[in-house]
């Protein structure tokens, strides 16, 4: 999104919420024709079980200290499409795949 935005961009913006702030009053069921996207990082992680980080000690000795748990280097993106009533569709991301409109074009058109 460009950070300094022409009068005439600025007008077409104000005109688009103005239209969808108009059809969700006049139209009830028009948001439920509307699907979001969005996108996140995933981070692998390979936690331990209770009976793997579990120890022994004696009654005496102090409690054993834990390694703090690091955020993986291993990750994929995923996306993410969702109406009103939940999650339409997810998929992780080809690695190297660029997310733009044209691809989210393409994710939703395999929703078909």
């Amino acid at each position: 999104m460009p950070i300094l935005l022409s009068v005439d961009q600025k007008q077409q913006r104000l005109d688009v919420c103005l239209d969808l702030k108009e059809n969700g009053v006049n139209h009830p069921s028009f948001l439920s024709n509307v699907i979001m996207g969005d996108e996140t990082w995933v981070y692998a992680s390979d936690p331990e079980t209770k009976i793997q980080s579990s120890q022994w000690k004696s009654p005496g000795s102090t409690r054993p200290k834990k390694e703090r748990q690091m955020r993986s280097n291993i990750k994929s993106m995923l996306i993410c499409f969702f109406d009103q009533k939940g999650i339409v569709h997810k998929e992780f991301v080809p690695p190297g795949q660029t997310v733009n409109a044209a691809f989210n074009v393409e994710v939703l058109k395999r929703l078909r």
